[in-house]
Parts: C-alpha cells; sequence; structure tokens
C-alpha cells in the first residue's frame, strides 16, 4: 500500500519551472538548514518589477508588485517535493504562490504577498540579519520537523 502524499501549491502550475525564487529569510542559509535540515542550491538573481516590501509587524517581508523596482534574491534550484510542502506549510496563507520572471531572463515561482500591511520602505535584509536571523532561523529549527510530519506550523 502506497501512502499517498498531500499536494503542494505548485502542483497548481504544471508548467511552471520547478525553481523558486526567494527574497527574504528564506535567502539566509541558517533559516533553510532549520527548516529544511540542509541549504538547496542556489543562483542569485532578481525580480523586475517587484520588491520585497517591509511588512507592518513583522521581521519577514513580502514580495508586491512595484514598477521600476527590482527586488534581489536567489533562485533555489534542487527542492524536492517534499521540501516544496514544507514551505507551503511555513508560508503565511496570505501569500499567493505565483510565476515571476527574473533578471537571468529565466522565469520561477515566488510567494507573493497581497497588498495589505505593506509598508511605503523595502525590507532591510542586514538589519533582519543583525536584530532577528539568530531567534529566527532558532525558531525555524524547532518548527521544521514538525512541519516535515505534518504537523501544525504553531508555536
Amino acid at each position: 500500500m502506497s501512502l499517498v502524499q498531500p499536494s503542494s501549491r505548485r502542483d497548481g502550475f504544471p508548467d511552471a519551472p520547478d525553481v523558486l525564487f526567494v527574497y527574504g529569510t528564506l535567502q539566509f542559509d541558517a533559516v533553510l538548514k532549520g527548516l529544511l535540515g540542509r541549504v538547496p542550491a542556489s543562483t542569485p538573481t532578481s525580480a523586475p518589477e517587484w520588491r520585497a516590501a517591509a511588512l507592518e509587524g513583522r521581521v519577514y517581508p513580502g514580495l508586491v508588485a512595484a514598477p521600476g523596482a527590482t527586488a534581489a534574491g536567489l533562485l533555489l534550484t534542487d527542492l524536492t517535493n517534499q521540501e516544496w510542502r514544507l514551505l507551503d506549510a511555513f508560508e503565511d496563507d496570505q501569500y499567493d504562490l505565483r510565476e515571476v520572471s527574473l533578471t537571468t531572463g529565466k522565469r520561477g515561482l515566488a510567494y507573493i504577498w497581497p497588498d495589505v500591511e505593506v509598508r511605503p520602505e523595502n525590507w532591510d535584509s542586514a538589519e533582519f540579519k543583525e536584530l532577528h536571523l539568530p531567534a529566527y532561523a532558532a525558531r525555524c529549527a524547532r518548527i521544521g520537523p514538525r512541519l516535515a510530519a505534518g504537523e501544525a506550523k504553531g508555536e
């Protein structure tokens, strides 16, 4: 008897590339290691016409449409099906998985934030690294195994 794996949001994009553009906390090795137990292969890239916006009351950003802007990030290129499902469970339900164009000429999937609770300034990765990364990575290390076991994110 085979165990049926739950689908991921990515399953809604059968013709999309099997790569994820990350622009916020998922750019940090410690966060990826905590969540996934490893650091996937990645390539630096950017998404034109998008920005990583600071969000009200949150230490992580949201990718929002922004004509003339460019969001810097990484393209995760070797995620497994289980890792896709885990990232879906990790990302807030407000995020919508969509395909975006990248400056490399390629396309990737990205978790897009709705235009709510968005602050006018961009998210500051250096500030996040200095002020929040150790605690955030520790949180990810606590919840990663629970998400992998199919449990709720909770805290």
